[in-house]
């Protein structure tokens, strides 16, 4: 298995990186922006994005996204093959990204947002904080990509401020020792309760 900085020759990757992330939101049955071929090719050509190969086997794959005049970055589109899955491989990609984001754009703050308490987890391993909404970038063109997902009506109820999703950042001026970053898990059934609770509320209406 090698883990790789994507570039032309990974083009051909692109519709079965697409077609395995909303595969993904099928089967866990929750929201996820939807990216085209084309913008996963555009990503690749660009050096924005890692992906994994088992010989030439698609194994796994994630991209870099800037806003903010590169003031804010964010990994995107983390997705791993189902042939792949529950082999550790999702958290080396993250961190291949997550140290290739920082070297690529060194001054910016990293965040994501996820519904995924897995990616959670590995984010706050990695350093993330969970925050709100209004530490994120306000560049309307990261939350349009946000339109696709089924959840968006929450994002909007909310004027943007909370959804079913949670925000993490990574802040380089306040940076720590990540080996000593241990994963608490009283933070995921902190978070957990809050998505659960989010749920509840948009069901009901």
């Amino acid at each position: 298995m090698k883990i790789v900085i994507a570039d032309k020759s990974h083009i051909k990757y692109s519709e079965i990186i697409c077609d395995t992330i909303k595969e993904s939101a099928k089967v866990r049955g929750t929201g996820i922006a939807e990216r085209t071929p084309d913008y996963v090719a555009d990503k690749i050509t660009k050096g924005d994005a890692v992906i994994a190969l088992d010989k030439d086997k698609f194994a796994g794959f994630c991209y870099i996204e800037t806003w903010d005049n590169k003031s804010f970055v964010v990994n995107s589109g983390l997705i791993v093959h189902p042939d792949f899955r529950n082999q550790g491989l999702a958290k080396k990609i993250k961190k291949r990204i997550f140290e290739y984001s920082k070297e690529k754009y060194p001054d910016a703050k990293i965040f994501g947002i996820t519904t995924g308490l897995a990616v959670l987890k590995i984010n706050y391993e990695l350093g993330y904080q969970p925050v709100t909404f209004s530490e994120l970038t306000n560049d309307e063109a990261f939350w349009n990509g946000c339109k696709t997902c089924k959840n968006y009506d929450v994002l909007m109820r909310t004027d943007k401020k909370m959804c079913l999703c949670t925000g993490m950042l990574y802040d380089p001026k306040h940076d720590k020792d990540v080996k000593d970053h241990k994963y608490n898990s009283k933070v995921l059934s902190r978070l957990k309760k809050i998505k659960q609770a989010l749920f509840l509320k948009k069901n009901k209406k």
